[in-house]
């Protein structure tokens, strides 16, 4: 399916970058030149998306500021200035800024490089999986070999069929959690409105049978410490990918 709206989840503290985030928001701080989010919002324009929400909290008038100078997107701001709702919480929030038709979720942090180009996006991809009749989420996985600043946890197991449960010892096709997802606003129609983490939605879908998985082509990148910018920066020019675009 087209998928043509996207939330980006951007509101965190940042804690672990500290002391970078001490005076600016971790989606800003720049890995090659460029800041995080960029990475992310140019994955969202080679897809095809064209409305994407964005959370804000810490810094958020920086925040607000660069938003308004990225073109390429219509970009909503989802204000948590009063109360930072976690992950869940600041999605449903974030959601009710857009349409029900389908959407991609992403993080502000996590982003990748090295797609082959000419093909489908790894977001296109999982638009193409995603199939709202037996999949509540469809989310974005790539093996532990593949990324660059993880601290080695494994999130899921991947199935045969695409199905994912939590991984644990032993189990085959270990993959960690890319940072997006594919998945129908109406998920969430019973949800708090308060606070609350979305791991709590995605032990529901897989007690369902209904959480699903597709690989990533490329690297995936995740800069958590002042420590991995060095890191990051060196696999980007390992990649020959500085400039971002169709990340």
């Amino acid at each position: 399916m087209k998928i043509t709206n996207a939330m980006v989840l951007a509101a965190g503290l940042g804690t672990r970058m500290r002391p970078i985030t001490n005076s600016m928001p971790k989606p800003l701080v720049r890995i090659a030149g460029r800041p995080m989010i960029d990475y992310v919002l140019d994955t969202l324009v080679a897809a095809g998306v064209d409305r994407v929400v964005v959370n804000v909290h810490h810094f958020a008038e920086q925040m607000e500021a660069h938003l308004t100078g990225y073109r390429g997107l219509e970009i909503l701001i989802s204000d948590e200035r009063a109360e930072l709702m976690n992950s869940g919480g600041g999605l449903v929030k974030g959601l009710k800024l857009l349409d029900r038709s389908p959407a991609f979720v992403m993080n502000a942090d996590l982003f990748w490089i090295g797609e082959k180009p000419g093909g489908k996006t790894n977001l296109e991809h999982l638009a193409d999986i995603f199939d709202p009749a037996r999949m509540d989420m469809v989310l974005l996985c790539v093996p532990l070999e593949r990324t660059t600043g993880h601290n080695g946890k494994k999130d899921f197991s991947l199935g045969a069929d695409g199905r994912l449960k939590r991984y644990a010892d032993g189990d085959p096709n270990p993959v960690v959690y890319a940072g997006a997802i594919a998945l129908l606003p109406e998920l969430f129609d019973d949800a708090p409105q308060d606070a609350f983490n979305l791991n709590i939605y995605f032990d529901r879908a897989i007690a369902r049978g209904r959480l699903y998985g597709v690989e990533m082509a490329g690297q995936w990148l995740t800069v958590g410490t002042p420590e991995a910018i060095g890191e990051a920066e060196e696999t980007i020019r390992r990649f020959g990918n500085a400039s971002g675009k169709g990340a």
